[in-house]
């Protein structure tokens, strides 16, 4: 992808001479080739050095690389990935009305309705370019087509209001230095910051980038994400795995000015660059904080932050290093705790001998466990589309293993799918399997800890009673003014009975955003007639934190 519109497993644009350090086709490449026009279900993968026989011969992980049957989950991320940068999933296409957008936007909330994702994560600034009226960047050209054009309304409005509507979380997701998809300055828009600062920019690969070792640059870029985490009520921050760019053979970074003017006490170009980034990502993650300290700070790296055979704190890989590459240093910003949530792409299948998933989740668990920080799994579900996953199961089979390492090792809390358009195609079935294997009840998103939580109140529920399309439940929020609630969930079970187990998964019917007002009702449209049910409501602040369960109800 992008992180998102290519991929992350691989360097972009992809060698015409598999390495051994190239796992695979990245979202890099993905991105060239989408770029290009290729459709995903046309795509091959090579994968460097491995070979069939290689994976059969691998030796299982500890954790076992047959995974158990699947436990239900009453908290976990169920989230997809919508990517903008050359309209990969929304808008589909740059230049439609301001209807078509908002159209096509409510119909990827219809798929995370249908397959019970309760985040999503949209691109919204994929080329130093907006997707709301900001004062600092033009308006993306994947809107218009025209970049500097006025949509006709505020897309990442838009974006937050229907989204809260459905109680589904929005983590805004932003490329932090990719200034444009091509390398001439004189295609963009005169007012653009980089014309205005050619000095803030260079090209590389084809592409122009911010340099992230210009304080001024740095800057910049923060005020722009800023201002959007100001203006609207996101839920989350969210960047991919794009920090310097991925190698281009025979290309220098043309970055030596700069550090012959800012490296001074780095030893190598390359230790100052990574202390770029980590300046970066630090103080993005404080400044987040001081403007609402409820937004939560994300970022989904390359899979892999270095093998272990070039560093004995690496994983068990030998495919490419995002410590190496993209002068990432992804382990550090988890264990020094400034990200909320890190959700490294774990793009390749169990079992693969150069990146193998079940060497690399639980590797990732227990780094973000040093710290508290939350683990969301990056899935390659485009890999299914390609046909690199062959099997069917194979996403499935993931949440399970994740599962499995969430009980044994670390906080894996999550999983997040790339890109949006894949899920609803279902290719081979995989998500439909995810849905029965994994999904068949709502879940909630994992409360954060770390995070302010707010004072709940216990709902009062009032009454559950049968109408003619279901059970109408009435609660009142017992928070009022000064505490109200964010979300309700609302819990069933069978038979009229004095106590309902909240902490059962399968007992959560759904959850459901607070209305402005005290009063509160939910129509249980899957009840069915002639049963008898009994209901209680907890009340849920904005970061998923829960209050006591109401009273029982009986359905009359």
């Amino acid at each position: 992808m992008t992180h998102h519109p290519s991929d992350p497993t691989a360097v972009a644009p992809v060698p015409t001479t598999p390495s051994p350090e190239t796992p695979g086709l990245g979202r890099r490449g993905f991105l060239t080739l989408a770029t290009a026009g290729i459709a995903a279900s046309t795509l091959s993968v090579t994968i460097g050095s491995f070979s069939p026989a290689a994976a059969a011969t691998a030796p299982a992980p500890a954790t076992g690389a047959t995974p158990s049957g699947p436990v239900p989950r009453k908290r976990e991320l169920r989230a997809m990935w919508i990517s903008s940068v050359v309209n990969i999933d929304w808008p589909s296409a740059a230049g439609l009305s301001a209807e078509q957008q908002k159209a096509e936007y409510l119909h990827w909330l219809d798929v995370a309705e249908q397959y019970r994702l309760n985040a999503v994560f949209v691109q919204v600034r994929p080329t130093a370019d907006a997707f709301w009226p900001s004062p600092y960047e033009p308006w993306s050209q994947y809107l218009t087509g025209t970049q500097g054009k006025d949509p006709g309304y505020d897309p990442l409005a838009f974006v937050v209001e229907e989204s809260h509507k459905r109680n589904i979380e929005i983590h805004a997701w932003y490329n932090p230095y990719r200034v444009s998809m091509q390398a001439d300055p004189s295609q963009l828009v005169p007012e653009h910051p980089a014309r205005q600062h050619p000095e803030w920019v260079w090209a590389y690969g084809g592409k122009l980038y911010f340099d992230p070792g210009l304080p001024e640059a740095q800057e910049h870029i923060q005020r722009a994400i800023l201002h959007s985490v100001e203006k609207y009520d996101l839920d989350g921050v969210h960047f991919d795995d794009y920090f310097y760019p991925y190698a281009v053979a025979g290309q220098t970074i043309p970055d030596a000015h700069t550090y012959a003017t800012h490296g001074a006490g780095f030893a190598t170009v390359e230790e100052w660059r990574r202390h770029n980034v980590d300046t970066f990502v630090q103080s993005i993650s404080q400044r987040i904080k001081q403007v609402k300290p409820w937004v939560k700070f994300g970022i989904s790296p390359f899979g892999i932050w270095r093998n272990a055979s070039t560093d004995p704190r690496g994983s068990a890989t030998n495919g490419s290093q995002s410590y190496d590459m993209q002068f990432a240093d992804t382990r550090k910003w988890v264990t020094e705790g400034w990200l909320d949530y890190i959700n490294p792409q774990i793009y390749w299948q169990i079992g693969l001998a150069v990146a193998d998933y079940a060497k690399l989740v639980p590797w990732w668990a227990e780094v973000a466990a040093q710290s508290g920080t939350q683990l969301f799994v990056g899935e390659a579900l485009y890999k299914v589309t390609s046909g690199v996953f062959t099997d069917p199961a194979e996403m499935s089979n993931h949440l399970t293993f994740s599962q499995q390492v969430d009980a044994e090792v670390g906080p894996v809390l999550g999983n997040v799918y790339f890109s949006a358009k894949h899920v609803p195609a279902d290719p081979q079935g995989s998500m439909s399997r995810v849905l029965e294997d994994h999904y068949r009840h709502p879940a909630l998103v994992p409360a954060s800890p770390k995070l302010p939580a707010q004072p709940l109140r216990t709902p009062v529920l009032a009454w559950a009673g049968w109408r003619d399309d279901g059970v109408r439940v009435h609660w009142t929020d017992a928070g009022g003014r000064r505490f109200p609630a964010t979300s309700f969930a609302i819990y069933r079970v069978d038979g009229w009975v004095k106590k309902v187990d909240v902490e059962n998964p399968a007992h959560l019917v759904a959850t459901q955003r607070a209305e402005a007002r005290v009063l509160q009702d939910y129509l249980d449209e899957t009840a069915l007639r002639g049963k008898k049910y009994t209901y209680v409501v907890t009340a849920l602040d904005r970061l998923w934190n829960e209050s006591r369960p109401s009273e029982v109800r009986w359905s009359v």
